[in-house]
């Protein structure tokens, strides 16, 4: 499986471009995002907005850069190192816990969490998630109160399941990769490792764990079928 069968990095991030191959497999991109990061001068970036533009409740330590476009809320805590893109809406109490990469018209939601991640272009994460160790390809979103769960309960190497069987990520942290367009809806678990193929959707509810195709739709219900009626 390669990172390019799920997303296409965005003309906004391509300054990363150098750091995430589109040949390699998907959750080695999650191992890339410090190092993206962690090569970029931030003081030399253009368009940052100014220190006197952020509000006095917006904590935000060093190698943070976020748009001068985008929307901040009151009161969020963003670490670096960061990168915030053009457009992006930050709600009230969202938490950025550092090596996060968000592109252009992003939504980091009210109460939300992130950690060592990468959104892609029109993310939406607008509601009480907790996106740790994942990717999230361009257009995808998360219904409220979705979870990444990026760690197993044994704390051994996550394992991934891929068309061609499971693969040793070699990761002792790794949530969701989704393709573009994918979707989970409201209060789903994304088990540690899960793929969400390009349009692919978990519905609400669900503790999904492996590998989804491609315009499939996860615990699709079942339509009722009319039962007999016996007399007596």
């Amino acid at each position: 499986m390669k990172a390019k069968e799920l997303f296409e990095l965005p003309k906004s991030l391509q300054i990363f471009s150098e750091f995430f191959d589109p040949e390699a497999a998907p959750w080695e991109w999650v191992g890339c995002i410090k190092k993206a990061l962690s090569g970029l001068d931030f003081s030399s970036l253009p368009d940052a907005k100014k220190k006197e533009e952020i509000p006095a409740g917006v904590a935000v330590e060093e190698n943070v850069f976020i748009h001068k476009s985008v929307k901040l809320p009151p009161y969020a805590a963003i670490n670096g190192p960061a990168w915030i893109g053009a457009n992006t809406e930050i709600r009230i109490g969202a938490f950025v816990r550092g090596s996060v990469i968000a592109g252009e018209g992003c939504v980091l939601g009210n109460s939300c969490e992130f950690k060592n991640s990468l959104l892609m272009d029109d993310v939406a994460t607008p509601h009480y998630n907790y996106v740790g160790d994942s990717i999230l390809g361009n257009h995808s979103h998360l219904g409220a109160g979705v979870i990444c769960a990026n760690l197993r309960l044994d704390q051994k190497t996550v394992m991934v399941a891929t068309p061609d069987g499971r693969v040793d990520s070699n990761l002792r942290k790794l949530g969701a990769i989704l393709g573009d367009h994918a979707e989970a809806g409201c209060n789903a678990v994304l088990q540690p490792g899960s793929i969400l193929m390009k349009k692919a959707i978990v519905l609400s509810c669900m503790a999904f764990s492996g590998y989804l195709p491609a315009n499939v739709i996860a615990g699709e219900r079942v339509e009722a079928r009319r039962l007999p009626r016996f007399g007596f």
